[in-house]
C-alpha cells in the first residue's frame, strides 16, 4: 500500500512537472510569436517614404574614403539637410579590401578605412544620421571588388553588426541573358537571398536593388524583401542619351522609364530612377558633359513628382547656392515625401509639353509641367485636360518661387524656358 502510495506521488510530481514545462514552451513560443511580430512590424516600418540621402560614387567613385564620409555627415547637420529628411550616407563600392579564403569574411579597405567600417557607422549614427554600404549579388562588384554571392548569410551578419541601415544591393558579373527566363528567376533567386540573409540579422535594413531594370524589379522586389529598385540602367550627368547597356542615360530617359510603373510604388516600395546628379557640373566621378539650371531642376522637379528616392550625387560640401536652391528646396521635398506615397503619372502629352499630376494628402495635388523642347514653350491648359475636377477652384502654390500664383478660372499657364519644369500644388478652396 505504501508502495502504492509512494507511485501515485512520483507520477503525480511527473506529470506536474511535465504541465509546468509544457507551460514554459508554450510562454516561449508566445514570446518568439512576439518577437517575430514586432520584427515584421519594424520591416513594415521601413522606407515609408522614399529614402533620402546621399551615395558616393557619382563625386568620389574609387577615390572614396573615412574622411570625406566623416566630412559629409557633418555637413548634414550643419547645412541643415539632415533637418529637411536627408538620413542615409551610403558608401558605394571599393570600401573592399579582401575575402579572407580560409574564413569566408569580406574584410574592409584598411587603407582608406583606417578606423574600419564599424568605427565610421557609429560616428554617423553619433549625428542622427543613417549608414549604409555596398555590395553585389555577382561573384564580384561592379568595381571589381569581392561580392555577396555564396557570402550572403555572412556578409548580412556583418553588416548587422557593423550598424549599417541601408544596403545597395548591385547585379554585375551575374551569368546575363544566356536565357531570359532563366536569367529572370536567377535575378529573384540572388535578391531573395540576400534579402532572407538581411531580415534573418534581426536588424532593420533597407534593401535597395540596384538590377537596372531589364528583369523588371518592380513586379518581383518586394516579394524578395525589397523597398526599392532601379528601374533604368545609370543616370549620367547628362539631359538625354538613350536607354542602352553601354554608357549612363540621360536624365530624359530615367523619367521616360518611369511612366506606366506608378501601380508598383507605395510606402515601403519604390521606383528607382538612380541617383541625382544635381551639382555635379561634369565634375567628380562621372562625366556626361554636365546640365544646364533648368536641367537640374527638372530632375529635382521630376524625382519628386515621382516619388523616387533622393539620393544626392554630388560632393554636397563644396555645393555652390544654386545647388543648394535645388536640393534643399522644402517645398518640392514635401511632394517627394507627402505620406500619401503615391507615384505621380503623366496625364497630358502634346507638341514636346507634357504634365505630371500627384495625388497628395488634404486633398491636394502637385502638378508639373515638363518640355522636353530645345525652345521655350507657352500654354494655357483647362483643368480637364489635365484630368482634374473642370468646376474645382484651387489656390495655386509655385514650389520654385514659393508663392501663390494668379491663374485663369478652370485653367493653369506656363511659360517654360527649354527643359525647364513648373511645379505647382493646388489646393481645394471652398466656394
Amino acid at each position: 500500500m505504501l508502495q502504492c502510495i509512494k507511485k501515485a506521488g512520483i507520477l503525480n510530481v511527473i506529470i506536474v512537472l511535465l504541465i509546468f514545462l509544457a507551460g514554459c514552451k508554450e510562454t516561449v513560443s508566445e514570446k518568439t510569436a512576439v518577437m517575430q511580430s514586432e520584427k515584421v512590424v519594424a520591416d513594415d516600418m521601413l522606407a515609408l517614404t522614399p529614402p533620402m540621402g546621399w551615395n558616393s560614387w557619382n563625386p568620389f567613385g574609387k577615390n572614396v574614403n573615412e574622411q570625406v564620409i566623416r566630412e559629409t555627415a557633418d555637413f548634414f547637420v550643419s547645412s541643415g539637410m539632415k533637418d529637411l529628411g536627408f538620413t542615409y550616407i551610403v558608401i558605394d563600392d571599393y570600401w573592399q579590401g579582401l575575402r579572407d579564403t580560409a574564413t569566408g569574411v569580406l574584410n574592409y579597405n584598411k587603407e582608406r578605412f583606417p578606423s574600419g567600417i564599424k568605427a565610421l557607422a557609429d560616428y554617423v549614427h553619433s549625428k542622427g544620421l543613417k549608414f549604409g554600404i555596398y555590395s553585389d549579388a555577382g561573384t564580384m562588384t561592379c568595381g571589381d571588388q569581392p561580392a555577396s554571392y555564396g557570402y550572403e548569410e555572412k556578409d548580412a551578419k556583418m553588416f548587422a553588426e557593423w550598424g549599417v541601415d541601408y544596403l545597395k544591393y548591385d547585379y554585375c558579373y551575374c551569368p546575363d541573358y544566356a536565357s531570359l527566363n532563366n536569367d529572370y528567376k536567377m535575378a529573384i533567386s540572388r535578391y531573395k537571398a540576400m534579402g532572407d540573409a538581411l531580415k534573418a540579422t534581426g536588424r532593420p535594413i533597407v534593401y535597395s536593388i540596384c538590377e537596372w531594370g531589364p528583369r523588371s524589379p518592380w513586379l518581383w522586389g518586394k516579394e524578395v524583401g525589397g523597398h526599392l529598385w532601379r528601374t533604368s540602367y545609370d543616370v549620367g550627368d547628362k539631359w538625354d542619351e538613350p536607354r542602352n547597356e553601354s554608357s549612363q542615360i540621360g536624365i530624359l530617359t530615367s523619367i521616360d522609364v518611369m511612366l506606366d510603373l506608378e501601380r508598383f510604388a507605395g510606402p515601403g516600395s519604390w521606383n528607382d530612377p538612380d541617383m541625382l546628379v544635381i551639382g555635379l557640373n561634369n565634375s567628380g566621378f562621372i562625366k556626361g558633359g554636365g546640365c544646364t539650371f533648368e536641367e537640374y531642376r527638372t530632375q529635382m522637379s521630376m524625382w519628386c513628382m515621382l516619388a523616387a528616392p533622393l539620393m544626392m550625387g554630388c560632393d554636397v560640401r563644396n555645393m555652390d547656392d544654386v545647388t543648394k536652391s535645388i536640393l534643399l528646396n522644402q517645398d518640392i521635398i514635401a511632394i517627394d515625401q507627402d505620406s500619401l506615397g503615391k507615384q505621380g503619372f503623366r496625364v497630358y502629352r502634346k507638341d514636346g509639353l507634357e504634365v505630371f499630376k500627384k495625388p497628395l494628402t488634404g486633398n491636394r495635388v502637385a502638378v508639373a509641367f515638363l518640355n522636353r523642347n530645345s525652345t521655350g514653350k507657352k500654354e494655357t491648359l483647362s483643368f480637364r485636360e489635365m484630368e482634374l475636377e473642370p468646376d474645382m477652384v484651387y489656390s495655386v502654390y509655385d514650389v520654385w518661387t514659393h508663392k501663390i500664383v494668379n491663374q485663369p478660372a478652370g485653367k493653369l499657364s506656363m511659360d517654360l524656358k527649354p527643359h525647364e519644369t513648373q511645379v505647382f500644388v493646388l489646393t481645394p478652396v471652398a466656394k
